[in-house]
């Protein structure tokens, strides 16, 4: 992220984008008022005003919050008991109820958050080259860790 008098650059990685239509995506974010400039390694700089780069951070920060919240009470995802995060969005705790998380599909949380987590970050003004979100998966009886995956290393290992 580079800060200048008035303006806020973010450059957000190739790796991002993968399988979605870039132009499209360049459309819905200028539409937002937001420059962006297509490089040439895939990723996409998007420069806005700091203002509005503080109502974005504010909109993903109050998405984040408010995504755990439906995770946390949504019955599609019944192993989870709760789910802590740190200020800066690079780590989530998964509390779950071990037999019902490893016989369900609740492990699709782990995506969203790393998704949303790095994205926050990257917006923050984390390097594209340091950006993380470690998200564990805690037994709510035992403290055991269940599963841990750290992104954007998980999509490296997918690939």
């Amino acid at each position: 992220m580079d800060k200048g008098l008035l303006n806020v650059e973010v450059t957000l990685p190739a790796s991002m984008f993968e399988g979605e239509d870039i132009d499209t995506i360049v459309a819905e974010v200028e539409k937002e008022g937001i420059e962006v400039k297509k490089n040439d390694d895939g990723s996409l700089t998007y420069k806005m005003s700091k203002s509005k780069h503080k109502e974005m951070l504010e909109e993903l920060e109050s998405g984040i919050i408010e995504s755990v919240e439906d995770m946390k009470n949504n019955e599609d995802f019944v192993s989870i008991q709760d789910i802590t995060y740190n200020d800066s969005f690079s780590e989530f705790t998964i509390i779950a109820d071990k037999e019902t998380y490893e016989n369900s599909m609740d492990s699709f949380v782990v995506f969203g958050l790393g998704l949303s987590g790095m994205y926050y970050q990257l917006f923050n003004g984390t390097d594209a080259e340091d950006y993380k979100v470690k998200i564990q998966v805690k037994d709510e009886a035992t403290d055991e860790i269940l599963d841990e995956v750290v992104y954007p290393d998980a999509w490296e290992e997918e690939a």
